[in-house]
């Protein structure tokens, strides 16, 4: 179609006011470009309802080709349709054998795995019974600590009531608070351990019902595909389910399902070789617990037999210098008797003389002479006191010795009672007690 000209818009009608010229205005023009478009142009904006001849025709020969291409499609179906038939009886056995054989081999994967789940869940009911066997081991040696918890501790509480000066911290009291730390270590430890016990039967318990659970799937679709495979063209109890084809949305996959009990199976070996260890790690521990009490036991029964032999040596010797400080008090009372007996002699040599004295000084006049029996009944007199004097003094020194002498003898006796009451304490008290100390097999957990 040509090319049709610009239409340009009619001059305006003359008014009062001078008007100016316009701008010419440019429209697109509509044209027939298909088969089937309608011709004619297009004016302000709308089309024609005719075709063009050339489009006539064309639909002419549309439905000439159509009616050619139906008739030879229909004979082609015919014949591909008796082919069909026979192709699809072929194919529908070959199908339904290899559908037969895919749900044997399905049967064969699932006993196999079947087969592994409840091996899994009868080597973990196994060791979960191990393990539980384990866990009260682990109480009866929690229980068996609490004997030799309450024998230190009475111990200590007996030994507080040792008196002064042998309330000391000697090597027994040391001895004695590392076993009461040990024990209350171990009895942590225990407790620990039987918490973990705990824990890991419980999860020994929630992966043997997993795999029961998998397990019991398995049986139940087993029986499914036993009885799917033994249906065939002559089973009566087969029909129509025309949506069973469809696949569910939950449905799962060869590699998911396979993914599925591989992950089950691991997770259970996984906690079936924990529980093992820990197992193994439980015997460690109660062999080295034991070990280590009954070790320490030792300590402290050693620790409590040198201290007596030193209570012992320290009381011998205390006796022995008790009976040689009494011996001494008595030899010492003796001096002292001889001392006053040794003063009271002086006492009449002292009067005979001051009364010579006394007498002589009554001479008269001259005769009142400084002569040689007047000095030397002076001299004498005065011997005497220095003698009084000096036995005096002795016997204040004699008498201070005798009662130091006293004052140790009641210190040594006292000391005598006390290392006595020590070594009571140690040796009937402490020592009698620890003889009822756990054995190595009750703090094993063997009994």
């Amino acid at each position: 179609m040509a090319q049709t000209d610009i239409l340009l818009t009619k001059e305006p009608a003359p008014q009062t006011v001078p008007a100016c010229q316009l701008p010419c205005k440019l429209y697109d023009v509509a044209r027939n470009t298909g088969a089937h478009t309608s011709s004619g142009l297009a004016t302000s904006g709308f089309r024609t309802a005719k075709y063009l001849l050339d489009e006539w025709f064309q639909n002419c020969y549309a439905r000439y080709h159509q009616a050619f291409a139906d008739r030879d499609q229909s004979e082609r179906q015919r014949h591909e349709s008796q082919q069909l038939a026979a192709e699809t009886e072929a194919l529908a056995q070959h199908t339904q054998q290899d559908s037969t054989r895919k749900v044997g081999e399905r049967l064969q994967d699932m006993h196999g795995w079947k087969s592994e789940l409840q091996r899994q869940v009868g080597e973990l009911v196994s060791e979960t019974e191990l393990l539980l066997a384990q866990k009260q081991r682990l109480e009866r040696a929690l229980d068996a600590t609490a004997g030799p918890f309450s024998i230190v501790t009475d111990n200590l509480q007996c030994r507080e009531r040792r008196q002064h000066p042998d309330l000391v911290r000697d090597c027994v009291e040391i001895e004695l608070l590392k076993e009461a730390e040990l024990i209350r270590n171990i009895q942590e430890l225990l407790k620990r351990t039987i918490m973990q016990a705990v824990s890991q039967t419980r999860l020994n318990r929630e992966h043997k019902e997993t795999c029961e659970m998998d397990w019991s799937d398995k049986v139940e679709a087993y029986n499914i595909d036993e009885a799917c495979c033994r249906y065939n063209n002559q089973s009566t109890d087969v029909q129509f389910y025309p949506h069973s084809a469809k696949f569910e949305e939950s449905a799962s996959t060869p590699e998911t399902w396979v993914k599925f009990t591989q992950e089950h199976l691991y997770r259970a070996e996984r906690e079936r070789l924990a529980s093992v260890n820990l197992r193994n790690l439980i015997d460690c521990i109660l062999q080295d617990t034991s070990e280590d009490l009954r070790l320490q036991c030792d300590a402290v029964n050693l620790a409590f037999g040198r201290r007596c032999e030193e209570l012992e040596d320290a009381r011998h010797k205390l006796e022995h210098h008790l009976r040689k400080t009494l011996r001494e008090i008595m030899d010492q009372e003796h001096n002292i008797a001889a001392l006053k007996q040794a003063i009271k002699d002086k006492e009449a040599p002292l009067k005979v003389a001051q009364t010579r004295l006394y007498q002589r000084s009554h001479r008269p006049n001259v005769e009142l002479c400084r002569d040689a029996a007047q000095f030397r009944l002076a001299s004498e007199v005065e011997e005497l006191n220095l003698s009084l004097a000096a036995l005096k003094e002795k016997l204040l020194e004699a008498e201070q010795s005798l009662r130091n002498l006293e004052d140790t003898r009641m210190s040594l006796e006292k000391d005598i009672v006390v290392k006595t009451n020590s070594l009571f304490i140690d040796r009937h008290k402490c020592m009698a007690h620890r003889a009822h100390y756990p054995t190595v097999l009750q703090l094993a957990g063997y009994q």
